[in-house]
């Protein structure tokens, strides 16, 4: 049924009902049909600038997906209160992104979208049910012996494999004769201490019989036994020592020293003034103090960084950065879709902007950063922005799409202390950079997980 351009659908009951809000065009034609392919019910088609907010609450859907581009931010600003409804699931999709995506790229993206709408974890291409299969049939291979072993493990006691194998072993005969003991008569004699040094005197007297080599050196002198007297030895000191006291007035008693201040100080005084101080290096010690979180994504990154944004609490105590490459440099737009999604400021960069701790800042294309002893701030010559981050007190997050190129980049900068985490799982539609990291063994998960680590981190 069309009417005024709006168009409802009625399908399989079945299916979870679907709000497509797009304006007409390629974009919408490809989310149609992914939802279609993803056993999703379209309710609802319209272009969110003609869509009233009462035709959106009367078709009932449990599932919203926009597309999003510039011209439909007024629109949905007007819609806000209905898309906020707690019964409502919002799917967000770069309408450029979903008109130019073809091939592996669309059909991965169509088993993350049935994943979301039929409420599974399965994102695996068709094919994988086989090995599925296996590994399940592996597991139900499982010997019975071993299972009736573990199902009564819980009430057997600790050490029941050593009493199975005690029992075994009870009735083993070796074929060896066993040891028997030996007849009293048959046992050696035991000697005392004395009997053993008799036998071997006895033993040894012949070899002493034996002439005297003419190699053996004469006997040593007798010693001088001369005992030599204290007082020849040694002169006798003045005094006895028994009558030495240290409560004596007339005993050792220390010279005064008398320290000339200003002479002793006037060296030290004379190096401090010509000393030359710097403000700018003892702020700068300040200054590696303040770090910054990065956030770098691509292909499927909106969503990802509004979830990373939306788990940052009020309080949060560093600035954070989101590169996200946007064709044309729409990114006023950005700042104005991320600004729904945090309770922190959202602003877009400008070169020689501070940057101030729990702001969140959109950068354009070509903005750099630099460090000096005001603290960091944005530059517009574009450089390496890990280069110029404090790693001890800075964070880098690669989320889905993020440019594998600046893989080696990152990893360099966790190995000089940096934390570093990458988006991985449901939802990442490019996880290249991310599956880089996490094998380097750096911390990996969906972003709701990753903010919270972030800032487990950042607390500490």
């Amino acid at each position: 049924m069309t009417c005024w351009g709006l168009h409802v659908y009625a399908t399989d009951d079945s299916a979870k009902p679907v709000a497509l809000l797009a304006r007409a065009g390629a974009a919408r034609d490809r989310l149609r049909e992914a939802i279609a392919a993803a056993g999703g019910r379209i309710v609802l088609e319209e272009d969110p600038n003609e869509l009233d907010a009462a035709a959106l609450d009367a078709a009932a859907p449990q599932v919203v997906l926009v597309a999003l581009e510039p011209a439909v931010e007024d629109a949905l600003e007007r819609l806000e209160t209905v898309l906020e409804a707690p019964h409502l699931s919002l799917l967000f999709e770069e309408a450029e992104l979903a008109a130019r995506r073809e091939g592996w790229e669309a059909q991965r993206w169509i088993r993350h979208l049935a994943a979301k709408l039929q409420g599974h974890q399965n994102v695996l291409p068709p094919g994988s049910e086989s090995e599925l299969a296996d590994a399940t049939n592996a597991v139900q291979a499982v010997p019975e012996v071993a299972v009736q072993a573990a199902e009564s493990a819980p009430s057997a006691p600790l050490n029941f494999e050593l009493e199975d194998a005690a029992a075994a072993l009870s009735d083993w005969q070796p074929d060896a004769p066993r040891f028997e003991p030996m007849a009293d008569d048959a046992r050696p004699e035991v000697l005392d201490f004395e009997q053993l040094i008799a036998a071997s005197a006895t033993e040894t007297a012949p070899a002493q019989e034996a002439p005297r080599s003419a190699a053996v050196p004469p006997p040593l002198p007798p010693l001088d036994t001369t005992v030599v007297e204290p007082e020849a030895a040694l002169p006798k000191p003045a005094g006895d020592f028994n009558s030495w006291s240290l409560l004596e007035d007339d005993g050792y008693v220390a010279e005064p020293v008398t320290v000339d201040v200003e002479k002793e100080q006037a060296p030290v005084l004379a190096s401090l003034l010509n000393r030359e101080f710097s403000l700018v290096e003892i702020d700068a010690g300040e200054a590696d103090a303040n770090g910054a979180v990065l956030l770098l994504a691509g292909v499927g990154g909106p969503d990802a960084v509004r979830r990373v944004l939306a788990g940052l609490p009020e309080d949060f105590q560093h600035p954070v950065l989101v590169q996200l490459r946007l064709d044309g440099g729409r990114y006023a737009n950005l700042v104005k879709q991320m600004a729904r999604a945090t309770v922190l400021p959202v602003a877009l960069a400008d070169p020689g902007q501070p940057l101030v701790a729990g702001n969140v800042y959109i950068l354009p294309d070509a903005m750099g950063l630099e460090l000096s002893g005001a603290g960091l701030s944005f530059s517009a010559e574009q450089n390496d922005l890990l280069s110029a981050m404090p790693p001890a007190r800075s964070a880098v997050m690669m989320l889905s799409g993020a440019d594998v190129a600046l893989v080696p980049q990152v990893l360099e900068f966790a190995s000089k202390g940096g934390w570093v985490a990458g988006q991985v799982g449901e939802g990442c539609y490019d996880p290249a950079a991310a599956s880089q990291l996490a094998a380097a063994e750096m911390t990996a998960g969906d972003p709701e997980f990753l903010v919270a680590e972030l800032a487990v981190h950042c607390a500490g």
